[in-house]
């Protein structure tokens, strides 16, 4: 187990993060099922109770904020009431927004219907942005990025990061870390970042499968080498995660507790690696950390944070448990 600086908090509370991509607004509506619907064989669930919370690019920012870093967002929404609601939601979270408004789309919205907290139905309602205002994001961003310590840019493959390899160049061209919340089978649009956090199966849409540990460790580090990666840190559910870097391997495994619901977990490891990197930790520190912040969040309904005393709760087990 990495040691931690006696100070973290206050490197924690000096780092600033900018924070890239796509985001939406996650609506909750809960409800009770009692009867099937005579129309068709569908539950009927009666709404008591709704919620609304910042997802993808927005979590991760709140994420680094709730553990006490200064967390900007910039991102590419609609101008409708949706993303009026998710940028109050940002900022109350204690994060600076810089948000583009595409007036020709409607903010991407992931609706969910539960009951007895477990989900009935999601829908989806997605556009993508125009390239007008996708040029108008990469300019903000290069007038942005100078005042911040790392960057996080978080893929959600809804069109935002259209630019990405184009972040990237300018990111590396100014000595700033550059983590990548990686989708889909093309990743050499990520070539030369600092950091890439697939989980399982992303990584295996990319490198195919592995039968053993040995193997896995063969392809996640062809794949770093190819795409020039500092480094890949690999999200592995029950099994913990794996950082792989040039000269060494780096496992933790994941804390035992209850685990309740693994939505957003992915954005917490992000957010606490970046904000650690942009605190100056190093690629180990940075991820205990994470391993302690994403064991929080799992055991929570939605996408959630782990704020600045959970995280220190967390580390403090880890130290009691040797």
């Amino acid at each position: 187990m990495p040691t931690l600086p006696a100070n973290l908090i206050s490197l924690l509370q000096s780092a600033r993060v900018l924070v890239v991509g796509d985001t939406m607004l996650d609506r909750y509506w809960f409800g009770e099922v009692e009867r099937i619907s005579p129309e068709a064989p569908v539950p009927v669930a009666k709404i008591g109770r709704m919620d609304q919370r910042a997802g993808g690019a927005g979590n991760v920012a709140r994420n680094i904020a709730a553990l006490g870093g200064q967390a900007a967002l910039l991102s590419v929404v609609g101008q409708d009431e949706a993303a009026n609601e998710l940028e109050k939601i940002v900022q109350s979270n204690g994060v600076q927004t810089f948000l583009e408004r595409d007036e020709t789309i409607d903010t991407t919205v992931k609706l969910r219907v539960l009951s007895r907290n477990q989900q009935l139905l999601r829908i989806d309602f997605e556009e993508k942005p125009s390239q007008d205002v996708l040029d108008r994001l990469n300019r903000r961003f290069r007038s942005l990025l100078p005042d911040y310590d790392a960057v996080i840019l978080s893929d959600y493959r809804k069109g935002c990061l259209f630019q990405v390899a184009d972040m990237i160049d300018f990111a590396r061209e100014h000595n700033k870390p550059v983590l990548i919340d990686p989708k889909g089978d093309d990743y050499e649009k990520y070539a030369g970042a600092s950091l890439i956090t697939p989980n399982r199966n992303e990584l295996r849409q990319v490198v195919g499968s592995w039968e053993n540990e040995v193997e896995l460790t063969e392809k996640a580090e062809a794949l770093r080498r190819h795409l020039q990666l500092n480094a890949i840190l690999l999200t592995r559910s029950e099994e913990g995660m794996s950082l792989y870097e040039a000269e060494h391997i780096s496992h933790q495994p994941t804390r035992a507790q209850e685990v309740f619901d693994v939505s957003g977990a992915g954005d917490t490891v992000i957010a606490t690696v970046g904000l650690g990197l942009a605190a100056k930790l190093d690629l180990r520190q940075a991820m205990h950390i994470a391993n302690a912040a994403a064991g929080v969040v799992v055991a929570k309904l939605g996408t959630a944070v782990c704020s600045q005393a959970e995280l220190l709760a967390a580390l403090q087990q880890d130290v009691e448990a040797g």
